[in-house]
């Protein structure tokens, strides 16, 4: 028998395991009560709203039921009431519709029930929201295709559902039976590939570009949407859609309809996609250009994103690779931008050379600090991306990761540059992973006035050694290729993909601005170094970088030096030659800040 210390030691840590075992299992009991609770009295509130008459006829009472159904969602995001409150919340609009005869309320309605089948397509409602939405397709918005391929797909789908009988019924009234059933029963098969052409691109759509679209996990040949997230100030926003397969999608701007209360609307749709668990009906964004993004099941195999401007501003849409997503930037036009400081400038609140806070150099013309002030020709913000991080560790060679002397790098370019009176923002100050599209997004938000992202270089061969710096356009050697598909983590032959969306692009970009700063960093950098090491120029290159396409500032990338380098890599890992790159860098960014400046005494 084992003594009593013994027991009392082995014992303790299982009572405690199984104490917080208690624990979850409460809390998760909690949420799915609550959930119920929430669903319950939604529920009970939905059909007695749908008896009374004259409460059915007020928005207010239909919206105070739907809050019900959401916050169930909300409670329980996987719970067994979650299909459920999808569809009673697409119920809600089905009936807010009848009252109000808007075709937006039947779209929001038709939104929900395409939830339940796409996230739920085995649940036992699934059959009722096709059924519903087709019944909401054909009589509520006109759109007999649609209604034939949900009632066809209740017919092939679903043999035993009880709606299966009156999915028969309602497609041969509508018509066109055989061809909506074999159109649905031929429909699981592989997405074929699309080609971008420039007559495609004019037009108010655009395909994916791509040679060959790579097959999807899903066995209904159908991409998921996993992810919807934005970045937004009150000039610019960017909206990524993240999907797991590249996808046909197409675009078209909305006109505003006062009558209903619509603005301009962007949606998106992509085709050959469902939703994804994790994306939400509805974000308000109300950042002074967007007011909403809104996603829903389109039909069958298509997904539809919808943009709600506050205002109409400028867009640019592209796709990027691995993971393939879609980006799209809105921003404030430059034309409207300046309009709106001119106008200031003529009321009393003017820009004087007085009372701006700029001061120009000594023998500047005496407006030189309005003008440089009112055209954005200052440089006071940067922001550093210290490139990879998280679980992209970058290159790997002599014992060090690429994310680990970048992240260490960009703190001590940072603090250099705060020495010189710069105000300083970083993409990241941790060991964390920031999408590549992410990273210049937020430079746009903080509306830094210049962006330089950090890197350390690498070659198949040990031998490659120097410095470049890098700015945005298309490739002009096959060098420039390897490197940009080596940060963009894609293969080389889609760069020739990215530099014919590049061509969209370029058209605002800062392009010749970023030519300008890669060469002062280049040359700077490389004339401090030079006073203690040997280190080869490899000169200024252009490349089609994901982590600067977007940008509203002068930007570059800078290659610190090949890590797969032995003797490079044990100077890159040294804080007395990293002091010397850093004051390189700030004399390059101080050298163009003077140049810029120097502008405005001619």
């Amino acid at each position: 028998m084992k003594p009593l210390y013994l027991l009392r030691h082995h014992t303790a840590p299982v009572l405690l395991l199984l104490a917080l075992a208690a624990l979850s299992l409460c809390a998760t009991d909690a949420l799915a009560l609550s959930a119920k609770s929430y669903f319950l009295d939604g529920h009970s509130d939905f059909h007695s709203l749908l008896k009374t008459r004259t409460k059915k006829k007020y928005r207010s009472n239909w919206e105070k039921v739907e809050r019900k159904f959401s916050r169930c969602l909300k409670a329980d995001p996987n719970g067994s009431y979650a299909p459920k409150s999808l569809y009673y919340i697409g119920r809600v609009y089905e009936e807010l519709g009848k009252q109000s005869g808007l075709k937006s309320d039947f779209r929001r309605a038709v939104d929900y029930f395409g939830r339940v089948e796409a996230r739920y397509p085995r649940h036992g409602w699934a059959d009722d929201c096709l059924y519903r939405r087709a019944d909401i397709y054909a009589r509520r918005l006109g759109e007999k295709g649609n209604a034939r391929l949900d009632l066809a797909k209740i017919i092939v789908d679903f043999p035993r559902s009880d709606m299966h009988g009156k999915a028969k019924e309602y497609l041969r009234k509508l018509g066109g039976y055989e061809k909506a059933i074999a159109k649905v029963s031929g429909k699981k098969t592989k997405i074929s590939s699309a080609s971008a052409s420039r007559s495609t691109r004019k037009k108010s759509s655009h395909s994916s570009g791509g040679k060959s679209i790579t097959p999807v996990k899903d066995p209904s040949g159908l991409a998921h949407l996993d992810t919807v997230r934005f970045k937004s100030s009150d000039e610019y926003t960017r909206v990524v859609l993240e999907l797991d397969g590249r996808v046909k999608y197409r675009y078209q701007v909305l006109a505003p309809n006062p009558a209903v209360g619509r603005p301009h609307r962007l949606y998106v749709d992509i085709q050959g996609s469902r939703l994804g668990h994790d994306v939400t009906a509805s974000t308000e964004v109300s950042d002074g250009i967007l007011r909403s993004i809104r996603t829903g099941q389109y039909n069958a195999d298509t997904t539809r994103v919808v943009l709600d401007f506050l205002s109409m501003q400028e867009y640019k849409i592209f796709p990027l690779d691995n993971p393939y997503r879609i980006v799209i930037d809105v921003y404030s036009p430059e034309e409207g931008t300046v309009t709106a400081r001119k106008a200031q400038s003529s009321t009393s609140h003017k820009v004087t050379t007085q009372n701006s806070k700029y001061r120009p150099p000594k023998g500047s013309k005496s407006q030189a600090g309005d003008l440089l002030e009112q055209l954005g020709l200052t440089v006071k913000t940067i922001m550093i991306d210290a490139g990879h991080g998280g679980k992209d560790p970058g290159a790997v060679a002599n014992g060090l990761r690429e994310k680990d002397l970048n992240l260490r790098f960009a703190k001590l370019l940072g603090s250099k540059l705060k020495e010189k009176g710069f105000t300083i923002h970083y993409t990241r100050t941790t060991d964390v992973f920031i999408p590549l599209e992410q990273r210049t997004a937020i430079a746009n938000v903080k509306k830094a006035d210049l962006f330089v992202s950090i890197h350390c270089n690498a070659s198949r061969t040990s031998k490659a050694h120097g410095l470049e710096t890098y700015s945005l356009n298309l490739a002009k050697s096959k060098d420039a290729v390897r490197i940009a598909a080596r940060e963009n983590a894609v293969d080389p032959r889609s760069i020739s993909d990215l530099q014919f969306i590049l061509t969209d692009l370029m058209v605002n970009s800062k392009i010749k601005e970023s030519r300008d700063l890669a060469s002062d960093v280049q040359s700077n950098t490389i004339s401090r170094v030079r006073r203690k090491w040997q280190l080869k120029n490899m000169g200024t290159r252009e490349a089609p970088f994901y982590v600067l396409m977007g940008a509203k500032m002068p930007s570059v990338l800078v290659e610190l030096g090949y890590i797969t380098n032995p003797t490079e890599a044990k100077r890159l890992n040294s804080k007395a030659y990293q002091e010397y790159l850093a004051r390189g860098i700030v004399d390059g960014i101080l050298a163009y800040k003077s140049k810029i400046e120097r502008y405005a005494t001619r």
